[in-house]
């Protein structure tokens, strides 16, 4: 009897250890997958709407768009916009006109209305915080996500991160690192910029994240074109199929929605 004992408690001991284990690697995985892959495009194209969504949603994905309030795009087609943040995409704020550093080397095609060493701080900040406004007016959602323009974060030589970190509960940067969680500085989320990469350069960017367990956030401006910064329609669905093909592994979801699990 008291070897019957023995055995029944130690099985009972045993499977307590194996369900903690299984629960705490549940508690550490991204959604109870192995890793997390966000998909962001930037600056609101029309390749967006016309290359991109109809991609994601075929396999089932939804990305994250930052959206500068004075995009034509936005402007001719904003009924679009709201169609696709309803069906679950994310309307991130990317400022009302995009400023960048014009004062930085290789920036001299920045317009003078649009650089931002000429702002003021609360200019900055107040455009950005406008962003928001609008955003909510076309799709109704008062959380959303920022991207810094042209990963500029200081205005008359100080930072306005801070300045703006209670209002998103995550910032895209343009800074690559495949991000680890416990580790994640949710105002500056690295991020893969994709420029004229081919799909199995994609690829290997999410083979390595997935080896590692971590966060990878693709950084894409034009997809098939419309920017100089661009990729081949061609790379970027190659990219789509191959998180689609693992998906019990990967979870791809916008980054409003990811920041939940940093």
């Amino acid at each position: 009897m008291n070897k019957f004992l023995t055995i029944f408690f130690v099985s009972l001991m045993l499977g307590a250890t194996i369900s903690y284990a299984q629960t705490e690697q549940t508690k550490g995985s991204w959604n109870n997958h192995k890793a997390a892959v966000v998909l962001t495009y930037d600056d609101a194209l029309n390749v967006h709407l016309d290359n991109v969504v109809p991609a994601l949603d075929a396999a089932g994905m939804k990305g994250t768009f930052y959206v500068p309030g004075n995009a034509l795009p936005l402007v001719e087609r904003m009924d679009e916009w709201r169609e696709i943040a309803q069906n679950g995409h994310e309307l991130g704020n990317h400022t009302l006109f995009h400023p960048c550093d014009g004062s930085l080397p290789g920036r001299e095609w920045v317009s003078a209305d649009q650089d931002l060493s000429a702002y003021s701080f609360s200019q900055l900040t107040e455009e950005i915080r406008v962003g928001n406004v609008l955003l909510k007016g076309i799709d109704g959602k008062d959380l959303r996500t920022f991207a810094y323009t042209c990963g500029d974060k200081s205005v008359q030589d100080s930072s306005f991160v801070q300045a703006i970190s209670d209002w998103f509960p995550a910032a895209r940067d343009v800074v690559y690192r495949i991000e680890k969680k416990g580790e994640i500085n949710r105002m500056e989320v690295g991020s893969f910029v994709a420029m004229n990469h081919t799909g199995e350069e994609l690829i290997a960017q999410v083979e390595k994240v997935r080896e590692e367990g971590g966060l990878l956030v693709f950084l894409f401006h034009g997809v098939g074109g419309e920017h100089n910064i661009n990729v081949s329609l061609e790379a970027h669905n190659q990219l789509v199929e191959y998180l689609q093909a693992h998906e019990d592994e990967i979870w791809v979801a916008p980054l409003v929605e990811v920041a939940e699990f940093f």
